[in-house]
């Protein structure tokens, strides 16, 4: 009886393992508002179930404020550890302003002061 626990378990892991390969990317967010100076303002809401949008797509080289909003109530979500390394507090409903610059190509990631959620700024041609 474990061994057949075991064996279903193990099919279960491996099939898991097999969609999450076979998922599609997300597609990277391009919305935003350009103000005046040329730089677009993406807004970004931390929540329970981490970035939202989680891709954030660009041109290389182009300008962005990433404006992040906690939303929940969770520690995890409560620090962000942006592109350059810094970590910023993030407090519950506040927006704040995180400068990115778009790479000139592949991406750069943010992350939870946890590094359990992450996100990405990809440079799109």
């Amino acid at each position: 009886m474990i061994r057949m626990s075991i064996v279903l378990a193990l099919a279960l892991v491996g099939c898991k393992q097999e969609a999450a390969k076979l998922a599609p990317a997300p597609t990277p967010v391009t919305a935003g508002t350009v103000g005046a100076d040329g730089v677009r303002r993406v807004p970004v809401e931390a929540n329970t179930k981490g970035y939202t949008p989680e891709q954030i797509g660009g041109k290389p080289g182009e300008k962005l404020v990433l404006v992040f909003t906690r939303t929940a109530d969770s520690s995890c979500i409560a620090q962000l550890k942006t592109p350059d390394g810094k970590l910023v507090d993030l407090p519950m409903n506040a927006p704040v302003e995180v400068a990115v610059t778009v790479p000139a190509s592949g991406e750069v990631g943010f992350a939870c002061g946890m590094d359990m959620f992450r996100g990405t700024v990809v440079a799109k041609q």
